[in-house]
């Protein structure tokens, strides 16, 4: 394997000849390798999955598109990706489609073990959205189609739930309502986005805290990675999705939902990152949906789980039968806790963003 990997690496314009390829990261989707070459430099190959990103055109038109424009307004604050030596944004061989860019060196967090951490983290995420907030995001394609449709996410949950092919139906009717019961909330945003109250952005639309690379010694986001999901859509997604990955206790499977809960601290801390970033850039109707933002991205999110789970695990990877159903359990836990802390947590917004 490791000489179709460098085979591959040998056909982009890199400083120097490859000479070495190993595995890097830890991604479930794309192929991911580190290639030394002769001279010493470094460079990041990835084998894209086109059978999650059917229009590989389009997601590399978008990526180049936005790591070109943040590169051009601040040198080295975006991925710098390789073109091939035929000058094409990617390769395609009989091994798959591959990309290439610079290696960024530093530290990614799987988890904020502070709220520093995550603030620098929501800094980050912000900084991206600031930058971007002037660009036209209407260049750019859906590599995802309706990747952040709760609505249409919450029909393909009722399809499940219809077909039931596995008959799993009966050991989920508690979680199926639960998703039912708050169906009306689904389309909320998306409603006020039509209608031109909500800001059309570039987002990433995948605000894990491993998509940032910090400096290792100062713990400074040097620059977003993965950028895959980069699209046309809302900034309380953006907002959203990193809060529900990690201003929250407890792992994403854990089973004990007792121990699973908003973690306030954590969630003011990201939010002081984020709008001190880019919360000059959002109007006031978009600061104060954030909150929505995050409930409705752990609620899609929890649906997505629970649909996977009743059409036989065919999206998500599972380790047991049960796997997905309990990770629908825990977002779950946590759409009921910030309804239960609502009022707090829209405070937080107002008092970070100086409402």
């Amino acid at each position: 394997m490791s000489e179709a990997i460098l085979s591959a690496a040998s056909r982009f314009a890199l400083i120097s000849a490859p000479v070495r390829a190993e595995k890097l990261g830890n991604g479930h989707i794309n192929a991911t390798y580190l290639v030394q070459c002769e001279d010493g430099s470094q460079y990041v190959l990835q084998r894209i999955n086109d059978r999650v990103f059917t229009d590989v055109d389009t997601l590399m038109n978008n990526i180049f598109a936005v790591t070109s424009y943040l590169n051009g307004r601040e040198p080295g604050s975006s991925l710098r990706f390789v073109r091939t030596n035929d000058g094409e944004k990617y390769l395609r061989c009989e091994a798959g489609c591959f990309r290439a860019y610079e290696y960024v060196p530093g530290l990614c967090l799987e988890k904020a073990l502070t709220p520093a951490q995550l603030e620098t983290c929501g800094t980050a995420f912000g900084r991206f959205q600031n930058a971007l907030a002037d660009f036209d995001a209407s260049v750019l394609g859906e590599t995802i189609p309706r990747f952040h449709d709760t609505e249409n996410r919450l029909k393909k949950l009722e399809e499940a739930a219809e077909a039931d092919p596995l008959g799993r139906l009966k050991t989920a009717k508690a979680e199926y309502e639960f998703y039912m019961e708050r169906r009306g909330e689904a389309g909320s945003m998306l409603s006020m986005q039509a209608a031109g109250a909500l800001k059309t952005r570039v987002t990433h639309n995948d605000t894990k805290l491993n998509n940032v690379i910090l400096d290792p010694d100062t713990l400074e986001p040097r620059c977003v990675i993965d950028l895959d999901t980069v699209m046309p859509g809302l900034a309380g997604n953006d907002f959203g999705d990193c809060i529900r990955s990690g201003a929250t206790t407890g792992k994403e499977d854990e089973p004990d939902v007792s121990l699973i809960y908003v973690d306030t601290a954590l969630y003011r801390a990201f939010a002081r990152g984020f709008l001190g970033a880019c919360g000059a850039s959002l109007s006031e109707k978009e600061i104060r949906t954030l909150p929505m933002g995050a409930k409705l991205m752990t609620y899609e999110c929890g649906a997505r789980f629970l649909t996977d789970y009743l059409c036989g695990d065919v999206y998500f990877h599972t380790d047991y039968p049960q796997h997905n159903l309990v990770r629908c359990r825990t977002q779950m836990k946590l759409v009921a806790d910030s309804e239960n802390k609502w009022n707090e947590l829209n405070d937080i917004i107002r008092e970070e963003a100086g409402l």
